[in-house]
């Protein structure tokens, strides 16, 4: 970069800025104190005083316009950071992902967090470093209204001197460097291979780095004679294929909603698109007409603030690198969820007796793992036989086709994030739809949990009144029955918080499941175990398909739900292993619980107590909802990049909807909402 200090005319507005080149004085000494300085009169009193930091902004701009000498000062020492500093690694590593891959990356980022690097002072990036030095400049510098970056690069007259042999050498290696990387990058498998039969896809990867070699060959002094006309057309030709390049990856992206997605693919094509839009901001520089498209260059320099801030920030590398992966897991949550969201009477009906059918399963699981807690078993296999009792329940529930309702909020968040989803949605969605919605969600899980109790406790009671009936023997009595009571009792113990820790495991074991069909899809493992040496050789074809169907139908949902029965079997045992008041509280166990605890007590509790310890089932439940639902609502609107806060409007539309059908969260109207009733 250069600056023409003797010029003093407007510059006029629009895109790109035209300067004449200029030669180039000294540079001042003290440059980069005189830029900290500067930047300090700019940097609002919090980085999220935006108007604060414009009204500052503003104030520096009319004392550069009033007083030539402060402006000379500023484009001087701007010019000797360009004069003295290696630019090369601004080029080719700031705000750009490693090539490492995602797991290398991660370790190196907690590496640097506890030990940073060490930065060269020739290196600009240090100039960065400490002109921005505070972690939360971004925010500031991001915020600011672009006009105002504009004016002030305007007045600094900023353009590139192509007679600055160094400066051209270290913009032409960069070039060279990342082109390679990105062709290397769009062959890679992860990448090429889901191109399948659009070869023209990979098309670009190659071409770009073909036409880059000629432009820089041409730009050599021993090189082939090459008009200037050419290198300008060579260089629309690189741009046109950095775009085909871009729109390559775009394509790709689409397709994860038939094919899936992994992390090493979403890792490869942020890594992509970054790389092309760095190639396009050098490219812009390098066609020697003197003009840079401002934006872009904007969008440049906030980008290298931006990564300096937060180069080992772990929360904005698994940010950039988990959303689409998110997605993916989320949009087959969300398919799922949609089952469990009733619309009408039938509906309602059906999810009711599915969850009356879970409840029945849920009371023989609750009596097992009593039964289960009497052998004298160590703390880790009394947890691992406890997760065998669970997962098999679980599973069975599946494939009976009942419900657990707490299994449901996973998915149904990802369902209801969906309806705000711009990517699937065109122009802004119709937030009264989603206040619809969610009474859907509301009621389904009313309904779902009804099925539920109404079933465990009555039923359970039924199970162990038959045991002490027929064989003579109460599962639990005394001191004991009176605890499996006191364990639900809402103040009388942590169920509330365990309740919390459940939720949390709710919305774990629903991502494992999304992400295991996900990579049912996105691994192809039909065809592989249709293509198996072994199982395509020693199983009929009616049979392998059977197989292959059984992977393809519950593979997800079965990995969910073992999963969540070793989350919930082996929390208690973690917690007396290591001293600490860890375990886990789940509405329908603990339904079953005080179910087998009134009995054993024989009925000699008063029905305060009774009515409490109920109460404190009903808050089991609705914690193990709220968390649950919360936990995935916010990754489903995350990996959507929805921000609530563009929806200000989003919960009066809910409270309204309540307002006026209140009934809607119990029963069904007789036909389904529409928007116009909203």
């Amino acid at each position: 970069m250069a600056y023409s200090e003797n010029s003093t005319e407007d510059v006029s507005p629009g895109n790109k800025t035209s300067v004449p080149p200029t030669e180039n004085p000294s540079p001042p000494a003290g440059g980069l104190d005189f830029l900290v300085e500067w930047v300090k009169q700019i940097r609002p009193s919090r980085p999220g005083r935006i108007a604060e930091a414009e009204e500052k902004f503003q104030k520096q701009l009319l004392r550069l316009q009033e007083d030539v000498s402060v402006l000379i000062a500023l484009r001087e020492a701007l010019r000797s950071q360009f004069i003295n500093s290696e630019l090369l690694p601004a080029l080719i590593e700031s705000g750009l992902i490693g090539s490492r891959g995602f797991v290398q990356e991660l370790g190196s980022k907690l590496k640097h967090k506890v030990l940073p690097e060490i930065q060269e002072k020739t290196d600009f990036l240090y100039v960065i470093s400490h002109v921005f030095y505070k972690s939360t400049d971004h925010i500031w510098v991001e915020g600011v209204h672009r006009d105002y970056w504009k004016r002030l690069f305007r007045m600094l007259r900023i353009y590139i001197n192509m007679n600055d042999r160094q400066l051209l050498q270290q913009l032409e290696q960069a070039f060279r460097i990342l082109s390679f990387r990105l062709t290397t990058l769009g062959l890679e498998k992860e990448v090429a291979q889901r191109y399948g039969h659009h070869p023209e896809a990979v098309a670009p990867f190659l071409e770009q780095n073909r036409l880059v070699i000629r432009f820089l060959d041409g730009q050599r002094a021993d090189g082939p004679t090459v008009s200037q006309h050419q290198q300008t057309m060579l260089l629309y030709n690189i741009q046109e294929q950095l775009y085909n390049c871009r729109q390559s990856v775009i394509w790709l992206r689409e397709q994860k909603l038939y094919h899936g997605t992994s992390l090493a693919q979403t890792f490869l094509t942020t890594r992509i698109l970054q790389h092309v839009d760095r190639m396009l901001i050098i490219s812009d520089v390098l066609d020697r007409d003197h003009q840079l498209d401002e934006d872009r260059f904007i969008t440049y320099f906030i980008t290298v603030v931006t990564n300096e801030n937060k180069k080992n920030s772990l929360r904005e590398f698994l940010s950039d690198n988990l959303g689409l992966l998110a997605y993916q897991i989320a949009e087959h949550k969300g398919k799922k969820g949609e089952k469990f969201i009733t619309t009408n009477r039938g509906e309602y009906r059906r999810m009711f007796r599915s969850a009356a059918g879970g409840g029945v399963i849920v009371s023989f699981v609750a009596v097992i793992k009593n039964l289960i807690g009497k052998l004298p078993f160590a703390p880790f296999w009394m947890g691992f036989t406890y997760s065998i009792n669970y997962a098999a329940g679980f599973v069975l529930m599946d494939q009976t086709n009942t419900t657990l309702a707490t299994k449901q909020p996973a998915y149904t968040a990802s369902a209801v994030a969906g309806s705000l989803d711009s990517k699937k949605n065109v122009g802004q969605p119709d937030l009264r739809h989603f206040a619809i919605a969610m009474a859907n969600i509301v009621r389904s899980q009313t309904a779902s949990f009804a099925g539920n109790l109404l079933v465990v406790f009555p039923f359970t009671y039924a199970i162990v009144w038959a045991m002490d009936h027929f064989t003579g023997y109460k599962i639990v009595d005394g001191a004991h029955a009176f605890q499996l009571l006191e364990a639900q009792h809402p103040w009388h113990s942590f169920s509330l918080l365990y309740a919390c820790f459940t939720g949390v495991f709710l919305f774990l074991s629903g991502i494992i499941s999304g992400y295991v069909e996900n990579h049912v899809v996105f691994g192809r493992l039909n065809e592989r175990i249709r293509q198996h040496p072994v199982l395509s050789h020693s199983m009929k074809p009616r049979r392998l398909n059977r197989l292959v169907d059984f992977v393809n139908r519950n593979a997800g949902s079965m990995t969910g739900s073992i999963s969540l029965g070793f989350f919930l079997g082996m929390s208690a045992s973690v917690g007396k292993i290591f001293g600490i008041p860890f375990d886990i509280r789940h509405i329908t166990i603990s339904a079953g619980n005080t179910a087998i605890g009134y009995f054993g007590v024989d009925h000699n509790v008063s029905w305060t107590y009774l009515l409490t310890v109920v109460l404190g089932v009903l808050g089991i439940g609705f914690l193990n909802f709220f968390v649950s639902f919360s936990l995935a609502f916010f990754v489903a609107v995350k990996s959507r990049g929805i921000h609530l806060r563009d929806y200000p409007e989003i919960f009066g539309h809910i409270w309204r909807y309540f307002r006026k059908y209140p009934g809607d969260m119990f029963f069904p109207p007789k036909k389904p909402r529409r928007v116009e009733d909203v």
